[in-house]
C-alpha cells in the first residue's frame, strides 16, 4: 500500500494495487480439496525417487509381532486382542503391567543420529520420513500436548526428531520428512469424539492439530506424511485447513509435499501424492504422482525380535520394487524399524548399503528419470524402462543365459545408435532382427571385478 501511495499516477497506482491483490488471491490455496489438489508438486520430490521410512517408538520395546505388525502391539494386546499378543504378555510380564510401563525401556542409548544420517546418505535415498508419533500417541519430540508421554519426559529424555533432523540436514542431498498419526487408539478425547459419532472434535483441536503445527514450525519437514485417517472424514480432522496453511503460509510452503491419508474418503484421491494402500505398486503408469511404501521386514514396520531371516526382502526383490515403481512414475519409500536401543539391524544396514552400491553405478537411470512410452517390454519379461535426456534405460532382471537379449519395445533409429552396460562395457554389439526386434549381445565379464550386478542396466542412445 505504501508503494502504491508513492506512485505519481494514481490510476496506475490503483491498478497495480488491485493487480497485486488479485495475484495474491489467485496464488493462495483454499481449504478445499478441489483447490488443494491443483497445487503443483515440488520438483525435488519427483526427482528424488527413493526415500527411507523409519518406524520407531515405544512399540520398539516389546518388539513382538506374530500375525500382526510390531508397531500395532498395544492394539493387538488391549484392543482387538490377538491371542499371540496376550500370551506373550502373560509369559513375560506381571499381570498388572501396563503399556505405559514399556516407555522407560525405550532407552535409545546407542542412537547416533550422525551414524544414521551417514547410512541414509550411503543408501542413495534422497529423503527420509521419521515417525514423529504413531497410533500409540507417544511423541518422539517434547510435545507440550503429550505430557509425560513423549521422548523428553520419559524413556530417552532426548528430542529424537530434532537430533535426526539436524544430522540429516548436514547431508544436504537428503530431505527430512515426518510421519504423524492423526488418531490414537486409546486417547480419552478421541474415544469420546468417536462415541459421539465424530460430531465433536475435541481431540483434534487439543491434540492432533496443535502437534502438527508444532512439528512443522519447529522442524520444518519437507514431507508431512499423514496416517490413521480411516475412521473419520477430513472434515473431522480439519485436514484441508492444515494443508492450506502448509501450502500458503507455513515455513515450508515452497518445498513441502503431502500424501493422501487425511480422511476416510481421501485415500488414493486427494493430497500431494497418492499412497493408496501399503505396498502399493500397480505395475502400470498412473495419472498422478504416487508412492510405494513398503517394508524391508515383510511382516512388520516396527522392529521385531521374533523375525526370521526369510522375512527380510532380498536385494534383488528390493531393486525389482524400485525399478517397477520408478518405471511407472512412482517413488519408493522403503521402511526400516530400529531397536529400542537406537540401533539399525545389520540386515537393514546391509540392504541399504547394497542399494546405495547399485545406485552408485546405475543412479543416472533412476534419479530425475521419467517413464518411457513403454514401462516394460512387450516381449521379454523382467525388463523395465525409464528415460532421461536423450537416453532410454532398460533394466534387465536376469542375465541372458545365451548371452543374447531380445527386446521388442525399443527400436534403433540409425546405425549410429549405441548401447552400453552401466558399470560394464560400452558399445555393445546389437542388431535389428525380424519382426522389428532389437537383439543385444551381452559381454563376457569377470564377476569379481564388474560393477554390474543384481539388476543390469542398458543405456540406449538413438
Amino acid at each position: 500500500a505504501k508503494l502504491c501511495c508513492l506512485q505519481e499516477n494514481m490510476n496506475l497506482a490503483r491498478f497495480l494495487c488491485f493487480s497485486s491483490i488479485i495475484a495474491v488471491s489467485y496464488s493462495a490455496y483454499l481449504p478445499t480439496w478441489d483447490s488443494l489438489d491443483k497445487r503443483p508438486l515440488p520438483k525435488w520430490y519427483d526427482e528424488s525417487k527413493i526415500g527411507i521410512f523409519i518406524h520407531w517408538g515405544v512399540f520398539s520395546v516389546p518388539s513382538f509381532g506374530e500375525g500382526f505388525a510390531a508397531e500395532w502391539f498395544w492394539e493387538y494386546w488391549k484392543g482387538v486382542s490377538s491371542p499371540s499378543a496376550v500370551y506373550f504378555m502373560s509369559q513375560n510380564y506381571p499381570p498388572d503391567f501396563q503399556y505405559a510401563d514399556f516407555a522407560p525401556d525405550f532407552t535409545t542409548e546407542f542412537f547416533d543420529p550422525d551414524q544414521w544420517a551417514d547410512l541414509f546418505a550411503a543408501s542413495g535415498a534422497k529423503y527420509i520420513v521419521l515417525t514423529s508419533k504413531h497410533h500409540e500417541g507417544f511423541t518422539n519430540w517434547p510435545s507440550v500436548n503429550s505430557w509425560n508421554w513423549n521422548s523428553m519426559d520419559v524413556g530417552p529424555h532426548r528430542d529424537l526428531v530434532g537430533e535426526l533432523a539436524t544430522a540429516v540436514r548436514n547431508r544436504t542431498s537428503i530431505h527430512f520428512g515426518l510421519y504423524h498419526s492423526l488418531y490414537e487408539w486409546f486417547h480419552p478425547l478421541y474415544l469420546q469424539d468417536k462415541a459421539n459419532g465424530f460430531k465433536t472434535n475435541e481431540f483434534v483441536k487439543s491434540k492432533t492439530m496443535p502437534e502438527l503445527y508444532d512439528i512443522v514450525n519447529r522442524y520444518k519437514p519437507d514431507i508431512v506424511w499423514s496416517d490413521g485417517q480411516w475412521e473419520a472424514s477430513s472434515d473431522y480432522w480439519n485436514s484441508t485447513e492444515l494443508i492450506a496453511w502448509l501450502y500458503n503460509k507455513s515455513p515450508v510452503r515452497d518445498t513441502v509435499v503431502t500424501n493422501d491419508r487425511w480422511g476416510s474418503h481421501t485415500l488414493c484421491k486427494h493430497g500431494g501424492f497418492l499412497t493408496c494402500h501399503d505396498h502399493f505398486n500397480p505395475g502400470t503408469l498412473q495419472t498422478r504422482k504416487w508412492e510405494n511404501a513398503l517394508t524391508m521386514d515383510r511382516g512388520s514396520w516396527g522392529y521385531r525380535r521374533n523375525v526370521g531371516v526369510g522375512d527380510y526382502i532380498s536385494i534383488e526383490d528390493l531393486l525389482h520394487e524400485l525399478i517397477s515403481t520408478v518405471s511407472c512414475g512412482g517413488n519408493m519409500l522403503i521402511n526400516i524399524g530400529p531397536s529400542k536401543e537406537g540401533t539399525i539391524h545389520p540386515i537393514f544396514e546391509e540392504r541399504l548399503r547394497q542399494m546405495g552400491e547399485w545406485l552408485g553405478v546405475n543412479g543416472e537411470a533412476v534419479y530425475s528419470s521419467q517413464p518411457w512410452k513403454h514401462q516394460n517390454d512387450s516381449l521379454t519379461p523382467g525388463i523395465w524402462y525409464t528415460t532421461r535426456e536423450n537416453a532410454v534405460y532398460a533394466f534387465v532382471y536376469t542375465w541372458p543365459a545365451s548371452g543374447n537379449l531380445t527386446m521388442e519395445s525399443p527400436l534403433a533409429t540409425s546405425q549410429s545408435s549405441s548401447i552400453s552396460l552401466l558399470g560394464g562395457e560400452s558399445n555393445l554389439y546389437w542388431k535389428t532382427v525380424k519382426p522389428s526386434r532389437l537383439s543385444v549381445v551381452f559381454p563376457v565379464i569377470n564377476p569379481s571385478t564388474t560393477q554390474a550386478k543384481w539388476v543390469y542396466v542398458l543405456k540406449m542412445i538413438g
